[in-house]
């Protein structure tokens, strides 16, 4: 009989990402590791910096023991909500930096004579500069 857990969104996960609570996303799980967070033997900022996204890569990376692995199921609070969109901030960014690689574009367009002007006076005096020797 399968075991019921709790579904936990990536954007509620994304909230616990502080050193007094803090949250973390390894292969659809999510761990509660706030406690374990002074123990670590890689430092606290390490956990930190795989909070608010699936940290499953970098904890594969990190090359954990099978100990640490155990160890980790002792934090287990629930799984991941896949159904539920990612996080909400992240695609407000994402779509913020489209339209400000959009209009970088179109000040080039607009401005392209600045540039060409400054190249044509750095040829016109360079021309006199060797033409006076």
């Amino acid at each position: 009989m399968p075991t019921l857990t709790k579904l936990i969104s990536m954007q509620e996960v994304s909230q616990h990402n502080t050193k007094e609570d803090c949250w973390i996303v390894v292969d659809g799980k999510v761990y509660d590791v706030t406690s374990y967070l002074d123990e670590h033997p890689g430092g606290d900022d390490v956990v930190l910096a795989a909070t608010a996204k699936d940290g499953t890569d970098d904890f594969e990376d990190a090359g954990h023991s099978k100990s640490a692995k155990e160890l980790l199921q002792d934090f287990c609070i629930g799984e991941l909500d896949t159904s539920s969109p990612i996080i909400p901030e992240l695609e407000i960014f994402e779509k913020e930096t489209r339209n400000f690689s959009k209009k970088a574009l179109e000040l080039t367009k607009q401005y392209w004579a600045v540039p060409v002007a400054i190249v044509g006076i750095s040829v016109v005096v360079g021309f006199l500069y060797l033409r006076k020797k």
